[in-house]
């Protein structure tokens, strides 16, 4: 069965944009509207096959609901023939695979791609939309900067499941260990497969590259990969930690929604670290944006040990003990200067005692000029010994 060169009576087709396990997607004309499209057919040969076309059509119904700058927008779907096909946005054609192909994609551009991905899985997500097929080839390149996600080809609803009974639909690489091993699909799922597109992208290598399939379910199951700061020496630590939580082998350390993941996008975030119990809990921090996703400063500091980064009270004890050092101090030298003014008092009361008992037998200098002779002499020093006194009891 072939596929004729216009569809619905106003869609022509052109060249073939990419292929895929159900079908291919046709660049098209839409000559009532007069604009370019893109027509996605599912293989004649699988036409006859109800599931697949149960998917096909779902496909068609459940993107056609996120009206999302984010997700590829649907303008029509129909059949033609006894086949059918799905009327789509045309961008360039492009892929994130196609530019992973090219080289590692710079940080700059990889939180952009995860950013504008996580954007649309946030959207499917809130409208009870399960994606779980995210893969670079699936994310399209819209312009210079931002990307589309398209192909709900597998999507679910909350109520509804388009899979074979005892089948794991999705491309093994991409797939979450729990949905190897045949559990339901979540949303934890499609955040996993972001974070597995956000590693190529940095490495330009897939985390689990195993060519036989066996080993490749083995090797995500067991959660074994090189990290990401080994396999791209310099790379933003804050992205990495993100990509890295995202991808971690048991579901409750991964993020619970594509809003969780998002914010820590778009913030200096640092994966939650286990504080020992001897050491009290931090508190809680407020992200700093990072302005139109530049990566960090190089003085930015990321938390790599078991340590929180503040504990709470740990300022103002530093700050007490300063101050008590301090007061000591001045204690110490108010203390001398005391001792030393009262030293100085005590040999003046002696001087004024002896001259007040009256003048020996053999002296003839009056006691009233002795006295005064002996004031005047210890004066200066107890004025000094004042003034020093003064100047250690200010703060």
């Amino acid at each position: 069965m072939s596929v004729p060169d216009r569809l619905g009576g106003r869609y022509e087709l052109r060249d073939v944009l990419g292929k895929g396990g159900m079908g291919e997607v046709r660049d098209g004309w839409d000559i009532r509207l007069g604009r370019p499209v893109a027509v996605k057919i599912l293989r004649p040969e699988l036409a006859d096959n109800a599931d697949l076309r149960r998917r096909f059509e779902a496909e068609a119904s459940l993107a056609a609901t996120l009206n999302h700058p984010r997700v590829v927008a649907i303008y029509d779907c129909g059949e033609e023939q006894g086949v059918p096909y799905i009327v789509m946005e045309r961008l360039s054609g492009r892929t994130i695979g196609d530019e992973i192909a090219a080289g590692c994609l710079p940080d700059r551009r990889v939180r952009k791609i995860l950013v504008d991905v996580v954007e649309a899985l946030q959207a499917a997500h809130e409208a009870g939309i399960l994606h779980r097929d995210i893969k670079p080839g699936n994310v399209l390149v819209a312009d210079r900067d931002s990307v589309k996600v398209t192909d709900f080809g597998i999507a679910k609803t909350t109520d509804t499941d388009l899979t074979l009974t005892g089948h794991v639909l999705g491309t093994a690489a991409y797939l979450s260990p729990e949905r190897l091993s045949g559990q339901p699909a979540s949303v934890a799922d499609d955040l996993y497969a972001a974070g597995v597109v956000g590693y190529e992208c940095l490495s330009g290598q897939k985390p689990f590259a195993e060519k036989n399939p066996i080993e490749l379910v083995r090797a995500i199951a067991d959660g074994q990969t090189v990290p990401l700061a080994e396999a791209c020496p310099g790379v933003d630590p804050a992205l990495v930690a993100v990509i890295e939580a995202a991808m971690a082998r048991e579901p409750d350390r991964r993020f619970f929604t594509a809003r969780d993941m998002l914010d820590a996008l778009q913030t200096r975030w640092v994966a939650p670290v286990v504080v020992p119990p001897s050491c009290p809990a931090p508190t809680s921090t407020v992200p700093i944006p990072i302005t139109d996703y530049e990566r960090p400063s190089s003085d930015t500091q990321v938390l790599d040990s078991q340590m929180p980064l503040f504990v709470p009270g740990r300022a103002d004890f530093i700050g007490r003990f300063k101050t008590s050092v301090a007061d000591h101090s001045r204690f110490a030298v108010l203390a001398g200067l005391i001792a030393a003014l009262v030293i100085v008092v005590v040999v003046a009361s002696v001087a004024l005692g002896g001259h007040n008992r009256g003048p020996s037998p053999t002296t003839t200098t009056p006691a009233s000029v002795a006295a005064k002779t002996t004031l005047g002499s210890i004066q200066p020093a107890l004025s000094q010994a004042l003034n020093n006194l003064s100047k250690a009891v200010q703060p």
